[in-house]
């Protein structure tokens, strides 16, 4: 071992500041101090009290599943108010779709929910010449925005 290069060692003398009980260590310093000691704390004592009987991630577990009701129930009344009688060309398609829509007899957004609850009748909408998946596909994203509830 080199000489000089390590610290001094010390028999120190441990207080805690809450209770004023006192050991000894060894340290490289000649006294210590610690706000908590195992004669004091609460988990060693056996003085432990539980002031929240309801932990926080069930608080916020309920709190996230009253958020997620009233959404729904708000998603739920927009559904009711959408009207099925709103014309297609107010929806957010271009006007060739929506004159190729009209043109075959599909004049309101009720007529498309009809359709788009059977898969032969969504078949009865691609059937129509110009008219393919991607024109139906954004057709229902653009129901779905507007409140509308799709069969799948």
């Amino acid at each position: 071992m080199k000489e000089g290069i390590h610290p001094a060692w010390f028999e120190a003398q441990v207080r805690c500041i809450t209770c004023g009980t006192t050991w000894t260590t060894g340290a490289t310093v000649d006294s210590l101090t610690v706000e908590i000691c195992s004669n004091c704390h609460p988990f060693y004592t056996g003085e432990q009290r539980i002031v929240d009987t309801e932990g926080r991630v069930d608080k916020f577990m309920k709190r996230l599943q009253q958020r997620d009701d009233i959404r729904s129930a708000q998603e739920l009344r927009e559904a009711e108010r959408a009207p099925h009688d709103l014309p297609i060309a107010e929806l957010d398609i271009s006007a060739r779709y929506a004159n190729i829509l009209e043109e075959n007899g599909v004049k309101v957004v009720g007529d498309i929910l009809d359709r788009l609850g059977d898969e032969d009748d969504e078949n009865s909408i691609l059937a129509i010449q110009g008219i393919g998946r991607k024109v139906l596909s954004d057709l229902r994203k653009m129901l779905r925005a507007q409140g509308y509830q799709l069969a799948e």
